[in-house]
């Protein structure tokens, strides 16, 4: 429960939408002109307000022993219908607010109904069943509990409640460092530029001749395209911790996919920047550099999820990303009357959890960190740093808009149907905004696709330190662990695709995306192996419970007597992050 002060602004400026459509329906998705304009203006404002889809009820409540009040339910967005929050007011200076969540939103809507009082009714196909929210002690109890998702009524409706993310001790350091050190940022720069500079190099071992036989199958993703000298040749497995299928329990074929052993629809390939094909490594010199000797014999390893068997979910950590100001955006383009660049400095009072909600997480099988923190995201260089109060990165959880997507940065989101997407953010792509149920920022395009060769290409600002925004340090020192994601599209299939680069620049990362025929890539964190997480969960009792792509993830989980507990899993999180479920319906 969240005590706040009077709430005027919120309350009085709220109005309605249409009822979400029905699975299957198109809905409306017009924006009422009073809360699109609270959405579009710069002023300060509550989050509430930036959700210009919402739709709300009000009417009076009555509470225990009789006591009288006023309850008012937001539905945030009624075309995902998944976050809701709740009002309730006494009268007595201030109101309280529950952050709901329906884990039902193609089958289970919540509303207000005058003729109950005392909770709110839940509407499915089989009837309406009242949900006595604030009658009983419910919501008092729930207050109490130290969980982040605190079920009600029977399980078909979870509270949020404020809970601490875990951290690793490096992201403590980096933080006190940063918030609390006067040159604080100086530092860290110094660290990376001299002790996280090639930490986590890894050489790949590449073989003369291969061994194994490469994989056959329609379903495989699409191999790299290799250098001929290359394309017999088998590559030593490194430090991976998927267990993938025989004859690979040794070296692998260089740049072909293998199928993970313990998770069907997963596949894992292993790749050095120097096996691509010279004609990739020579092609638009103009937007990728060389590479250097170090970064072109340096172990990549990626892991390709087939999404007619997986859907993907993001959500937000218990911190990060934020929403205030980053400071790097130029004085110019920062306005002082707004707490953030939307407007708000906080989403409250929305909790995000930094764990998968409890009705997801049997089925989910994969989780990998997400972007960068605020104050990374956004740009203190070049034309994005001028534009969009300097282009914060944004990003969407449940339908609600957290932070605006903002034009020219590479977004990878999931539509109300499931549906997997990845691009360049264009202003034109707003009309859809209310069918995104999950949005994730992060930088400019590392990829994107040439309509007129049919092929990727290097992102126009992949060798652009500034304007890129690429992390590093002043004097361009861009060799660092590095994770990305991709989109490759096959004409049988679409894999997500996820690379954690042990050494590599920008151009680095782009070219084997290239290789790999990725329609679309963007990176996500770098710098260390807990920072470019990623694990498996292959979920059936037998095998390991928890698998790394690079077993030095391993760093990131607590240990309960040498057994992992899983971040974003098993444990709230500090930091955003995707995760992968088995998709209802899809191939056995």
């Amino acid at each position: 429960m969240i005590r706040l002060s009077p709430v005027a602004l919120i309350l009085a400026c709220l109005s309605g939408v249409p009822h979400r459509a029905a699975a299957g329906e198109t809905p409306s998705v017009v924006a009422p002109p009073e809360q699109a304009a609270q959405y579009a203006a710069e002023a300060p404002k509550t989050i509430v307000e930036l959700q210009q889809f919402r739709r709300t009820q009000t009417q009076g409540l009555v509470g225990p022993h009789g006591r009288p009040g006023t309850a008012t339910l937001i539905d945030l967005n009624p075309v995902i219908g998944v976050w809701y929050l709740l009002a309730l007011d006494w009268g007595d200076g201030s109101t309280h607010y529950y952050h709901l969540e329906n884990p039902a939103p193609d089958t289970q809507t919540l509303t207000l109904d005058p003729g109950l009082r005392t909770g709110l009714l839940l509407s499915d196909g089989t009837g309406h069943h009242p949900c006595p929210l604030w009658s009983g002690k419910q919501l008092e109890q729930a207050a109490t509990d130290p969980g982040p998702y605190v079920p009600l009524c029977s399980g078909h409706l979870y509270l949020h409640a404020a809970v601490r993310g875990r951290r690793s001790n490096l992201e403590a350091v980096v933080e006190f460092l940063r918030d609390d050190v006067w040159g604080g940022e100086e530092i860290i720069n110094l660290a990376k530029e001299t002790v996280l500079k090639d930490a986590g190099r890894e050489q790949a071992e590449l073989g003369n001749s291969r061994q194994t036989p490469s994989p056959e199958g329609a379903r495989l993703p699409g191999a790299a395209h290799l250098d001929p000298a290359y394309a017999e040749r088998e590559i030593g497995r490194g430090d991976l911790g998927i267990r993938v299928a025989a004859p690979y329990d040794r070296t692998l074929p260089v740049g072909r996919w293998v199928p993970a052993r313990d998770l069907k629809g997963a596949f894992v390939s292993l790749i050095a920047p120097e096996a691509i094909a010279p004609e990739i490594l020579r092609s638009r010199r103009d937007r990728a550099n060389a590479l250097d000797a170090k970064e072109s014999a340096a172990l990549v390893y990626l892991i390709a999820f087939d999404l007619d068997r997986f859907e993907l979910g993001f959500g937000l950590g218990t911190d990060h990303p934020r929403v205030d100001w980053s400071p790097r955006p130029p004085d110019s383009v920062r306005v002082e009357s707004l707490p953030g660049p939307d407007g708000i400095g906080s989403i409250r009072p929305l909790i995000t959890t930094g764990l998968v909600p409890p009705y997801d997480t049997a089925r989910t099988r994969a989780a990998f960190a997400g972007g960068f923190k605020r104050y990374h995201g956004a740009f203190k260089y070049g034309d994005l740093a001028l534009r969009h109060h300097g282009s914060h990165y944004g990003f969407i959880q449940e339908g609600v808009v957290l932070s605006k997507l903002q034009p020219g940065l590479s977004t990878l989101y999931v539509l109300r149907d499931g549906s997997v997407h990845m691009h360049a953010w264009t202003a034109e792509d707003n009309r859809g905004l209310a069918q995104i149920r999950y949005a994730r920022q992060n930088g400019v395009p590392v990829v994107e696709w040439d309509s007129a060769t049919g092929q990727p290409i290097p992102g126009a600002l992949v060798n652009r330190w500034g304007a890129g925004n690429w992390s590093g340090s002043a004097e361009e020192s861009l060799r660092t662990v590095r994770a990305g994601v991709c989109l490759q599209r096959r004409p049988d299939a679409r894999y997500l695709i996820y690379a954690y680069f042990s050494n590599a620049t920008p151009s680095a990362v782009a070219r084997v995306f290239q290789a790999y025929g990725c329609h679309d890539a963007m990176e996500l964190d770098i710098n260390a192996p807990i920072l470019t997480y990623l694990a498996v969960y292959p979920g059936n009792g037998v095998e390991p419970a928890v698998q790394y792509l690079v077993q030095a993830m391993f760093e990131a989980d607590r240990h309960v007597k040498g057994r992992p507990v899983p971040r974003f899993l098993g444990l709230p999180d500090n930091r955003d992050f995707f995760y992968l479920m088995r998709r209802e319906g899809g191939p056995t």
